[in-house]
């Protein structure tokens, strides 16, 4: 392998994250293999870890996709949308990211569960894989429905269906698969058979908000996972706040997952909305070649 740009890096005494393999999924998302075995010696589903890609950059969470402990890596899957994920991508392998950080948050409950409906919309899919694996390898049956506006946008399709009991596509404009939202499945699904010990959906947070209006109509329990904007990712900030019921939970120390029938989405969606207009001009800055930082 040649050793990227970055390799000098090595020898100033810090400890870098070698990036082993890059594979693009769509055109706005790619898989990442890196070299971590410190962090992914301790890690389980449903963890993630922070990653600054420079020392001058933001902290970001990505969920931790995969894991190979005999090898000392992790895998991350991750959509450009905005200067961090951006710079991320510009990264080749051989290149170096200056920090990963982990595991963090608390891993996912999946023991015990005989029968599991899994949801995931766009890039939560992502996410939802790992789940889906590990319930797999403890014999659970496993219903899978997973949603993409066309399919341009799919990815691990196969992945799913090679681990899944029963699995539905749907894209929102019919291009492949059903026509329709992951909702419009999982009604005619629940309609047929509502005997599951748990649904897991992951995905935009409007998503999450209608499957968990649905399942909780059938007094199926529901986890979601919650991304909110994340500073930290040890509970030190604040900013990954979550209204669950009546309390106030913390996403990276909490979380990532909750109760769906307890979490007041409306909120968590205004809170995302913050500082989406800055990102998008970070994103744009970044592409001509500026800094936005100090601006």
């Amino acid at each position: 392998m040649n050793v990227g740009y970055n390799e000098i890096r090595k020898t100033k005494g810090n400890i870098m994250f070698l990036i082993r393999e890059k594979r693009t999924l769509t055109k706005t998302v790619t898989r990442m293999v890196i070299d971590a075995p410190w962090v992914v010696k301790h890690a389980e589903v449903g963890q993630f870890v922070m990653i600054r890609v420079d020392k001058d950059g933001e902290r970001i969470p990505l969920t931790i996709a995969e894991m190979h402990q005999s090898k000392g890596t992790l895998g991350i899957i991750f959509q450009v949308v905005g200067r961090s994920t951006y710079l991320l991508n510009q990264l080749n392998e051989g290149d170096f990211i200056h920090d990963v950080a982990g595991p963090m948050g608390k891993p996912s409950e999946l023991e015990g569960l005989k029968r599991v409906l899994l949801i995931g919309g766009g890039v939560g899919c992502a996410i939802l894989y790992p789940i889906a694996q590990k319930l797999a390898s403890l014999g659970t049956e496993i219903g899978t429905i997973i949603g993409f506006k066309n399919k341009e946008l799919i990815f691990l399709e196969d992945e799913f269906i090679e681990v899944s009991n029963h699995a539905e596509l749907m894209t929102d404009d019919g291009s492949k698969g059903k026509k329709g939202f992951v909702t419009d499945a999982l009604i005619k699904m629940l309609e047929e058979d509502s005997n599951y010990d748990k649904v897991i959906a992951i995905g935009p947070i409007m998503m999450m908000k209608k499957v968990s209006e649905i399942t909780k109509n059938y007094h199926i329990p529901t986890v979601v996972s919650m991304n909110p904007i994340m500073v930290d990712g040890t509970g030190m900030c604040g900013g990954c706040r979550v209204k669950v019921g009546e309390d106030i939970k913390f996403a990276c120390v909490d979380g990532p997952e909750f109760d769906g029938h307890l979490i007041d989405f409306d909120i968590a969606q205004k809170r995302n909305e913050l500082y989406q207009q800055k990102e998008q001009q970070d994103y744009k800055n970044t592409q001509r070649g500026g800094d936005s930082y100090a601006k």
